[in-house]
C-alpha cells in the first residue's frame, strides 16, 4: 500500500516475472488453507468417534415426538442418560426430515427416513435440558419438544432397572410384527 502508492509511482510497475514474489503469493494462501482443513478435520474425527463403552440409545423421530429406546427395551419420551458416561444416540425417523438438537451440549444431527445416523455426547452436568426438533417437519414442528435428564449414575442406574411401564418418561415397548 505504501510501496506501491499513486503518488509513489503514478505509472504501476508490472511485477510479473517475479517468481519469488508469485510463488510467495502460492504458497502461503495454500498453506494457510489447508491448516485450516487440518484444524477442521481433527476436529470431526473426534466428533465421529465414539469412544469405547459408550451407552447406545435408540432415537426414533415421529411426527410429532421423540422416542428413545434403551439397551434393555424400555422406552421414554425423554432422555434420561447418566452423568460422566458417553452416549451413542443412534437416530432414525419414521416419516419425514427430523433433527435432534441439544443446545446445551451443542449437538445436532439430522433423523432421515430410511438412514441410520447417530451423535455421542458426555453430559459432564446434572440437570435437565431442552431437546429439540431443528428441521421444520409440519404444522406441529414447533411443538416437537423433549427433555435431556441427566442424573447421578447411582440415580440412573435405579431408573435404568426400576422404571416400568407408567413411570414418568417411560412408556410401554412398541409390538413387532
Amino acid at each position: 500500500v505504501i510501496r506501491y502508492s499513486r503518488k509513489r509511482n503514478p505509472v504501476p510497475a508490472d511485477i510479473r516475472g517475479n517468481g519469488l514474489l508469485e510463488a510467495a503469493w502460492m504458497v502461503i494462501p495454500t498453506a494457510i488453507a489447508l491448516s485450516m482443513f487440518y484444524v477442521g478435520w481433527q476436529s470431526y474425527i473426534a466428533l465421529r468417534t465414539v469412544p469405547e463403552g459408550a451407552l447406545q440409545i435408540g432415537v426414533v423421530g415421529e411426527s410429532f415426538f421423540w422416542t428413545f429406546t434403551y439397551p434393555n427395551g424400555k422406552q421414554a419420551d425423554v432422555l434420561i442418560v447418566p452423568e460422566g458416561k458417553p452416549v451413542k444416540l443412534n437416530i432414525g425417523s419414521r416419516d419425514v426430515i427430523h433433527s435432534l438438537f441439544i443446545p446445551a451440549l451443542r449437538v445436532k444431527e439430522d433423523a432421515v427416513p430410511g438412514i441410520q445416523t447417530y451423535l455421542w455426547f458426555l453430559a459432564e452436568k446434572m440437570g435437565t435440558f431442552d431437546i429439540f426438533c431443528a428441521e421444520y417437519c409440519g404444522l406441529r414442528h414447533s411443538a416437537m419438544l423433549s427433555k435431556l435428564e441427566v442424573l447421578g449414575v447411582e440415580e440412573y442406574g435405579k431408573w435404568y432397572a426400576g422404571a416400568a411401564p407408567g413411570a414418568p418418561g417411560a412408556k410401554p415397548p412398541e409390538a413387532k410384527g
